[in-house]
């Protein structure tokens, strides 16, 4: 006899497991929508579950906390962000420094700025929670000045070290970059357009990085 657990049982045609990740992303795209638009310290367990049409019960089944959610919510922007930059860059023929770093800011920014509830989530719901929160949010900015770092000494090559070390040069584009986009995303319309933040974050680099002004 098969567990009622069991995530390969199927209902209607559907394994439960299927269904369990359908319930996930249900509650992930709800929260993007409450977190984003009432905030953190607003929302409820039922506000989210309300939005996304399930239970309390159902909630729990995938989230411990409301911290949990934000959290996960969290990963899930910044991964949607990170496969933006790994298309825009892979899908690039030319390797003109400065055309690479257009193409993966323009994405970038895109995934993570033109959405107001995903930039507020990131940028402003991500701060002052708890110190298990803060320590989740710098573990993945480390990942974030992990992959600037190696896209920089991939296309810029090991003969070259910019100032204080490709690190800190990451470190330094990674933190002006959160500034800039933060602030453009909470700029009421007209607001300057994606070319002009490509434009300025390529000026930032352009202080570490040789041939792109």
């Amino acid at each position: 006899m098969t567990d009622v657990g069991d995530p390969g049982r199927v209902y209607g045609g559907r394994s439960m497991a299927d269904r369990r990740a359908d319930r996930r992303a249900k509650f992930l795209q709800a929260a993007i929508e409450v977190l984003g638009t009432k905030g953190y310290s607003a929302t409820s367990v039922a506000d989210v579950c309300a939005a996304a049409g399930l239970a309390r019960s159902q909630f729990y089944g995938e989230f411990a906390n409301r911290e949990k959610l934000l959290t996960d919510v969290y990963d899930l922007i910044q991964q949607d962000a990170e496969t933006a930059v790994v298309t825009a860059l892979s899908g690039s023929t030319d390797r003109d420094h400065r055309k690479l770093v257009a193409a993966a800011m323009g994405a970038l920014i895109d995934s993570l700025g033109s959405d107001p509830r995903r930039a507020r989530i990131c940028y402003i719901e991500m701060l002052g929670v708890s110190d298990t929160v803060e320590q989740h949010r710098a573990r993945r900015r480390a990942v974030w000045v992990g992959f600037f770092e190696a896209t920089l000494r991939g296309e810029v090559g090991a003969e070259f070290d910019p100032p204080g070390g490709y690190r800190l040069a990451a470190t330094a584009f990674l933190g002006a970059f959160t500034e800039v986009v933060s602030d453009w995303s909470r700029t009421p319309s007209p607001r300057p357009p994606v070319g002009a933040l490509v434009d300025t974050m390529i000026a930032v680099l352009a202080a570490f990085v040789p041939d792109l002004d």
